[in-house]
């Protein structure tokens, strides 16, 4: 119900992503990822490849 309630949904998502970009912003995305298993689990592409195992599966193709 996001649309319902603009303000408060956008505080929540704030407040639920901030400390990912933080730490992407302070390690830079190769040390985040090797660092951090959530950050890790939750990239789907790098480099312009397809870097998630069940993304690349779901669409037929192989990991870059």
């Amino acid at each position: 119900m996001p649309g319902a309630y603009p303000r408060t949904s956008t505080i929540a998502l704030t407040n639920a992503t901030l400390p990912y970009v933080r730490t992407i912003a302070e390690r830079g995305i190769e040390k985040a990822v090797q660092e951090d298993p959530v950050i890790r689990s939750a990239l789907n592409t790098y480099q312009g490849k397809i870097v998630n195992k069940a993304l690349a599966e779901s669409l037929g193709v192989s990991t870059g």
